[in-house]
């Protein structure tokens, strides 16, 4: 087949947010893993990409004669501490795709070589880290999370050093975009007379919300449409008991995709306080505080977008204050919708869903396993509580309700006749628990990819239970011990 077309949006529109620049060669190329579904959703030809100009294509060296691939420029804050410039360090977005239904994606490179954005790396990822993220953003799009997605994991031939010396690695990565808080915090960092800013805002509208472009205020609407996106992704997040580990606002999308899967896990057991990236020494990203943290990258976002809403710039803080003052209400509206969601209860049962989240919250730092509760929800709507009542009796949290307060609630939710059946494709049997997840990556890396492909087959169905599969939806053994983990992408 023909090279595909790519489009160059991004970088004909803001040149001033890119570096043109290419991927570095690879000399060993070998497809590792390869997302057929979204190949085919892409209007790609999936034996095609399994050849070698394929793979080429994959790689970034086989591309249209006119495409423009570029690095992108953005600043963030990271760990609460701006730094102006960050940009794609070891990526390369090669230009914009449509898919079969007409809607435009980007297609973008992971661990292809050094940038003008490396400050010092030498831009490459490792076979284990992108592997990661391809297992973690799948298992997310299965369980109905906006996500950027994995397209192709491909090794390089090279070796990298990573500690040890381990295989190179390129995650090939499709997004509806890659457009973050930090890229309008680098737009506004640059810009003297908001031409800049404005024609970010404007692609931002015409990409993700083309509903707002008619709108007077349309750029004070854009803000508040993505505040609406985000609250929702990150209320799914913690109803899944997602830890994503590193919030700064280079993570936090204009689209409400969740992004950047280095040191993100899955809770062992419900804990508010829980954290797992080893680099989050004072807890700034631990579960319970990604709504709140949200609400600070969303501020940093308003600050980037004052000249926007108004040209005096008392009137724009006034505008942008208004609109962070509703953030809690949004917060809370976007988890109350997620939780009658997950109860398959109407909006304004607010007695149930309130119970719910105090049920929750008396068992946070106990070890109650939250994916098994939550599932348990399932056979409890059937009219058969024993599991549920069982896990909760388990945990060793002293506080916990007791089993008056449980069937209080349970009597509660039940008047509303849940419905097992809707449940038992809201709730899902299978996470990428972190035990699996190492032991599948561990193997990977020492060229066995039989676990990693089991896992994904399994984490990419997360409903569907079946017997077989028992060890996939237990926790970790004790001897596991407490999780850590890394930047490693």
């Amino acid at each position: 087949m023909d090279t595909p077309n790519l489009s160059h949006m991004f970088a004909d529109q803001l040149p001033e947010l890119t570096v043109p620049w290419q991927a570095e060669s690879a000399p060993s190329p070998q497809l590792l893993v390869l997302n057929e579904p979204l190949a085919q959703h892409l209007g790609l030809d999936v034996d095609w990409l399994r050849s070698t100009e394929g793979l080429e294509f994959l790689l970034g060296h086989r591309l249209p004669e006119d495409a423009q691939p570029v690095a992108m420029a953005y600043s963030g804050h990271q760990f609460g501490q701006f730094s102006p410039r960050l940009g794609d360090g070891r990526a390369l977005l090669l230009g914009e795709i449509t898919d079969v239904e007409g809607q435009l994606h980007d297609l973008h490179l992971k661990g292809s070589g050094p940038t003008p954005f490396s400050r010092g790396g030498d831009g490459r990822g490792a076979v284990g880290p992108m592997l990661r993220e391809y297992l973690l953003s799948e298992a997310m799009a299965a369980l109905g999370v906006p996500t950027t997605r994995a397209l192709a994991v491909v090794t390089t031939g090279r070796r990298i050093q990573r500690g040890q010396v381990v295989p190179g690695a390129v995650l090939v990565r499709v997004a509806d975009s890659h457009l973050r808080v930090g890229t309008m915090q680098y737009a506004r960092m640059l810009d003297g007379d908001n031409d800049l800013l404005a024609r970010l805002a404007d692609q931002v509208i015409d990409r993700h919300y083309p509903e707002l472009a008619q709108r007077e205020d349309k750029y004070l609407a854009l803000a508040g449409a993505i505040m609406d996106t985000q609250t929702a992704t990150v209320a799914r997040w913690m109803r899944l008991g997602f830890v994503h580990g590193v919030m700064n606002t280079d993570n936090t999308t204009l689209s409400g995709e969740t992004i950047d899967y280095g040191p993100c896990a899955f809770l062992d057991s419900y804990d508010l306080a829980e954290v797992y990236s080893s680099i989050d020494q004072q807890g700034r990203y631990a579960f319970g505080n990604q709504p709140g943290v949200l609400g600070w990258n969303l501020a940093r976002l308003a600050e980037s977008m004052l000249p926007l809403f108004h040209e005096d710039p008392d009137q724009a803080l006034s505008i942008a204050q208004d609109l962070l003052d509703s953030f809690d209400s949004r917060s809370q509206a976007a988890a109350s919708r997620e939780l009658a969601f997950a109860l398959d209860v109407p909006e304004d049962a607010r007695e149930v869903i309130a119970g719910y989240q105090a049920l929750l919250a008396a068992h946070s730092g106990g070890n109650l396993d939250l994916t098994r509760f939550q599932r348990s929800l399932v056979t409890a709507a059937a009219g058969e509580d024993t599991q549920l009542k069982e896990l909760l009796a388990a945990d060793t949290k002293d506080t916990a309700g007791t089993e008056e307060q449980v069937d209080q609630w349970l009597n509660s939710w039940l008047t509303y006749s849940p419905s097992a059946t809707r449940l038992g494709g809201i709730h899902p049997s299978y996470i990428p628990r972190n035990h699996l997840v190492e032991e599948a990556l561990s193997l990977a890396q020492e060229g066995d990819l039989s676990a990693f492909h089991q896992l994904l087959e399994v984490v990419t169905h997360p409903f569907d239970e079946q017997l077989s599969l028992t060890r996939y939806a237990h926790p970790a053994p004790a001897d596991f011990g407490p999780y850590r983990t890394f930047c490693g992408t």
